[in-house]
């Protein structure tokens, strides 16, 4: 019999995106699996129940029918869970069903014991390792390219002037000056954003490997030169938190470039770590008036010393934008990539002699990376109580 895949609504605040579109649910049927959507689950991304019956889904009217003999969930986020929502949907999964989501595994370390103590055998997305055969499976870095674009749109919409130089019969205007703070991939995107808009672009990183990245996409670097910096990097590809003198070094060079600036867009992030701050209340306020700083780890405590959740601050006549999930402002396109990524994730655990079944090999590297419970226990090395 053909394991049932559910599709849900995703119903956390600020979630618009959703984990399959009508392209990969016809592929999932192709690898024999059976796909239920909930109804309205892909409004939010204008895709409608239509298109995914045409797909060759069925339309649950409810979580629970979605869930109903479902072997395998695909979520954007973690299920609601008692107390948390209008429905408890972690009490509607089969015990020992399948979740693929992005489970935000250290920052909601309860989460991830509920889904254990369900009989739930979870994967978490955001645990994909960087190697070349996950690449098409990151949603990590599929959802950060567009975050990185839109906050240069959000920056733009907020600055009061324009982007790229121009000369008209009144007098020529300067191109805006763009400084982006970490070139992971909401980084390099924005820079390369802001440099097609026309402005002039410079980043730093504490990495050394990320000089190149920068300058190759039309940006000036900046950077702390330290022998710390040879090891600024995971084995994962991720920058490590730097010692306080390093900060502080770093701290006293941005603080004389940010004078400058006009927009500045941070993407600072260390996994499992609160948001390292870079920009303090005395730099921003070194800043010209008008100028805009866009916030991207907002949700992780952010890199700005005055950003606000889900706001858009001013600080003197400096504005901080500190928008929640970017990457849901842009649904279509987010939740077409973050299908993608899904699919082939899924397609690694199908069994390919057996159409609508699995064969997962809990030894291949990409699965052991994930995997975050299984057999009513957490089972990922980083997620177990010390």
């Amino acid at each position: 019999m053909a394991i049932k895949i559910a599709v849900l609504k995703e119903r956390q605040p600020h979630e618009a995106r959703v984990a399959a579109t009508p392209d990969t649910v016809k592929k999932l049927i192709g690898f024999g699996f059976e796909v239920s959507i909930e109804k309205g689950a892909g409004s939010g991304a204008s895709l409608t129940d239509q298109g995914f019956k045409a797909a060759g889904a069925t339309i649950a009217g409810e979580a629970k029918a979605a869930l109903s003999g479902a072997g395998m969930v695909l979520k954007v986020q973690s299920p609601l869970r008692g107390g948390e929502g209008a429905i408890d949907e972690l009490a509607l999964f089969d015990k020992g069903a399948i979740l693929i989501s992005i489970l935000n595994p250290f920052g909601d370390r309860e989460g991830i014991a509920a889904l254990a103590a369900a009989g739930v055998e979870a994967y978490a997305m955001e645990l994909m390792p960087r190697i070349t055969r996950a690449q098409s499976m990151d949603v990590l870095s599929s959802q950060s390219n567009l975050a990185g674009y839109k906050a240069v749109l959000d920056a733009a919409a907020e600055y009061g002037r324009v982007f790229p130089m121009m000369m008209t019969a009144a007098g020529t205007v300067a191109p805006a000056r763009v400084f982006v703070m970490g070139a992971g991939v909401a980084g390099l995107q924005a820079i390369a954003t802001a440099r097609r808009l026309g402005a002039i672009v410079s980043a730093t990183d504490v990495r050394p490997v990320a000089k190149e990245q920068v300058e190759s996409l039309g940006a000036s670097f900046v950077m702390v030169e330290s022998d710390e910096t040879q090891e600024a990097e995971t084995a994962g590809g991720y920058a490590k938190e730097m010692s306080d003198e390093y900060k502080r070094r770093q701290a006293e060079l941005i603080a004389a470039h940010i004078t400058k600036q006009d927009i500045v867009i941070t993407t600072a992030l260390i996994p499992g770590r609160p948001a390292p701050v870079l920009i303090s209340d005395k730099m921003i306020a070194s800043m010209k008036p008008g100028s805009v700083i866009v916030d991207l780890a907002v949700e992780q405590g952010g890199n700005v010393s005055a950003s606000r959740a889900g706001e858009v601050v001013e600080a003197g006549l400096v504005k901080i934008i500190g928008h929640l999930n970017v990457p849901a402002r842009l649904a279509a396109d987010t939740s077409a990539l973050y299908a993608r990524n899904l699919l082939n994730f899924v397609e690694l655990l199908a069994d390919r002699e057996n159409p609508g079944r699995l064969a997962i090999d809990y030894q291949d590297e990409i699965v052991a990376g994930t995997l975050a419970t299984r057999g009513g226990a957490v089972v990922h090395p980083s997620l177990k109580e010390k």
